[in-house]
């Protein structure tokens, strides 16, 4: 269950009053992979093969589905279990067990920074300012954990016109570990699409976008500035505070075009 109702004290200007508040459910989940632990994320208790295999791809452990031999779930005790076809040494920075909080963020080192900027993304993918308005109109109202609990974010994989794949998390990086996740598994296509996240876009976010070589990310909240420097250096449209009808342009804003153009 990603919500479980929880009694509480309201307090008001008129009095108090005891309710049962709905809250985001917080799950522990530790990513074996090759039968060694790596990981421990805080997340929320959904599409967890998804999250595993988003996060190995994010750290550059798993790059398509074809490497991928077996994926095991044990939901009581929190262990996603990933097995490859050819089980090599893990990377050197994560050969120890890490924990990593509901935040996700684990801190971006130049040389990450300075390779990743020699990759520049060439997409012509275009969208109309309307377009983006209506596409966080539609993730908005998607948004139903969130509607309920105010304690999770999401993310979402798009074309130019509608929303392709879905998914809420506790954490902003889980949430998009998610969407990539599923698009691994399921042979999806991430060139020419479009991100959107509830979050904050920091360097680790844009990264993590970059790596799936998608031209456009839109976000309803605000970027950091190392964000919006490395989403110029990488050729990425960076969208943020998209709300009701305005919307602030941080990098290759030809991307984003009036409406009929």
């Amino acid at each position: 269950m990603e919500t479980e109702k929880l009694p509480a004290l309201r307090v008001t200007e008129q009095g108090r009053s005891k309710f049962e508040d709905i809250v985001a459910t917080e799950f522990s989940l530790t990513i074996s992979l090759n039968n060694q632990e790596l990981v421990t994320l805080l997340c929320s208790p959904t599409k967890l093969d998804y999250l595993a295999i988003g996060f190995l791809s994010s750290e550059g452990l798993i790059n398509s589905k074809d490497e991928i031999r077996k994926i095991s779930i044990d939901d009581e005790r929190g262990i996603a279990r990933v097995t490859t076809k050819e089980a090599g040494e893990p990377a050197r920075d994560i050969s120890f067990r890490r924990f990593i909080g509901s935040s996700g963020g684990k801190g971006t080192n130049a040389s990450t920074v300075a390779g990743a900027s020699r990759t520049e993304i060439k997409s012509h993918l275009q969208v109309s300012a309307p377009a983006v308005l209506a596409l966080m109109e539609e993730f908005v109202q998607r948004s139903k954990v969130f509607r309920a609990t105010g304690g999770v974010h999401s993310a979402a994989l798009c074309d130019a016109n509608k929303i392709l794949i879905f998914s809420e998390d506790i954490g902003r990086h889980n949430a998009i570990d998610k969407i990539f996740g599923e698009c691994i598994l399921r042979d999806v296509p991430t060139d020419d699409r479009i991100i959107i996240t509830s979050g904050r876009v920091s360097s680790e976010i844009l990264l993590k976008v970059a790596k799936r070589s998608i031209p456009i990310l839109i976000s309803k909240s605000a970027p950091t500035n190392l964000g919006v420097k490395l989403a110029a250096d990488l050729g990425i449209t960076l969208i943020g505070f998209v709300r009701g009808k305005r919307m602030n342009v941080y990098s290759c804003d030809w991307r984003v075009v009036p409406d009929g153009e």
